[in-house]
């Protein structure tokens, strides 16, 4: 399983941002190896993100996003206490969920 996302949820007054970090490789499938063979494509296909368990941003990403992606958003009306919950998932399937406090 990939490693944990660093997820940071601050509120200021009614807008809470949220910063997201996320373990991946993200192959573009475009790169060799040192044989000379190119590397398969590996990237984060979907991202979502849940304010106490309602969509709140839905993102299509493709293979020319960065390793270790960071992403940033606003959720307007989160509170302190209250849950944010992000979600990707790859083109082989692999999928990861992590869950943030908003402080």
């Amino acid at each position: 399983m990939a490693d944990p996302m660093r997820i940071r949820a601050q509120s200021s007054g009614d807008k809470t941002t949220v910063r997201v970090l996320m373990a991946h490789e993200m192959e573009s499938g475009m790169r060799k190896d040192s044989s000379g063979n190119t590397v398969p494509a590996w990237f984060i296909q979907e991202v979502t993100a849940l304010h106490n368990g309602k969509q709140v941003l839905s993102a299509e990403w493709g293979p020319a996003v960065s390793k270790n992606p960071f992403m940033q958003f606003a959720v307007k009306g989160a509170k302190a206490g209250d849950k944010i919950t992000v979600t990707w998932k790859d083109n082989k399937g692999a999928t990861r969920t992590d869950e943030a406090t908003v402080s």
